[in-house]
């Protein structure tokens, strides 16, 4: 048992412990709704509840027959298919721009930074429902509406902000000498920024690139304005589902992309901590 020094008092205790379980249940109420689809995922009968055989663990009342229909589906195939080309092109291009931005926003002679950050950054603050709407009567003028190209450009405009903040973050422990000391070494400055700034804000712009990623591979209103039957995504094919033929393949896809979001968090923390060491080495 942890101990603690004589002059703590028993409230100080009981707030210390008290905060642990408040934080504990606190997590658990936001977790429970994700950990109840898992088990929901393995049901074999076409149902979105606890069957009886369930309750009793009766092996026989599970089964991966809704992970086959994913495989087997059509439409499952060519949605996840989509939701991956669509997500990495628009996470290249977010991680591409934002990076950019971000390097220059943290130039001490970049004029009008606030409102530069700000204006670059409003796609995380306006409503999307606003922003998807505003891209339709927008793409409509070119011709982009339900194209992969008008998709992709949209998907990269909301994760430009995750990777400005990421690498802004990284790029805020910096050294600057060390720019300084490539170009007078010779180096052009576009070497120096491959060769010296990249390898330092790495760790920040995979950070970013992910976000942005994860980002796309989440979003459902801008399909629902500007994709057509061929750029349908995976969460475009679990809206139609919910409201076509609700069975619990929808809640394997759900469970394979909990999954795939955890590995995720798990290797943005893994970049969380480089990122530190290397700042700290610094």
């Amino acid at each position: 048992m942890k101990r603690f020094p004589e002059y703590y008092s028993f409230w100080h205790i009981a707030g210390h412990y008290g905060l642990r379980v408040t934080a504990f249940l606190v997590l658990l109420f936001l977790m429970l709704p994700i950990i109840v689809i898992m088990p929901l995922s393995f049901n074999a009968q076409p149902f979105f509840t606890f069957t009886e055989g369930m309750l009793s663990l009766d092996p026989e009342a599970y089964s991966m027959r809704w992970y086959q229909e994913i495989i087997d589906d059509q439409k499952w195939r060519i949605a996840i298919r989509n939701s991956f080309v669509v997500g990495i092109a628009a996470a290249l291009i977010a991680t591409t721009l934002g990076t950019l931005a971000a390097v220059g926003l943290a130039s001490p002679w970049m004029p009008y930074k606030r409102l530069i950050t700000a204006l670059l950054l409003s796609p995380m603050i306006v409503p999307l429902i606003i922003i998807a709407a505003g891209m339709f009567f927008f793409y409509t003028q070119f011709n982009l509406v339900g194209t992969f190209a008008g998709l992709i450009i949209a998907h990269a405009a909301l994760g430009v902000p995750f990777v400005i903040i990421t690498v802004t973050a990284t790029l805020s422990g910096f050294d600057r000498s060390l720019f300084v000391a490539g170009l007078s070494l010779g180096a052009s400055p576009l070497k120096v920024f491959w060769d010296v700034v990249i390898p330092l804000i790495r760790p920040g712009v995979i950070s970013g690139g992910l976000f942005a990623f994860v980002t796309s591979f989440d979003e459902v209103v801008l399909v629902l304005f500007l994709a057509g039957p061929e750029q349908r995504t995976i969460p475009r094919q679990m809206f139609s589902g919910l409201r076509e033929q609700i069975n619990p393949t929808i809640l394997a896809v759900a469970t394979l992309l909990v999954v795939l979001s955890a590995a995720m968090l798990f290797t943005l923390e893994a970049l969380r901590r480089r990122s530190a060491r290397l700042s700290g080495a610094g």
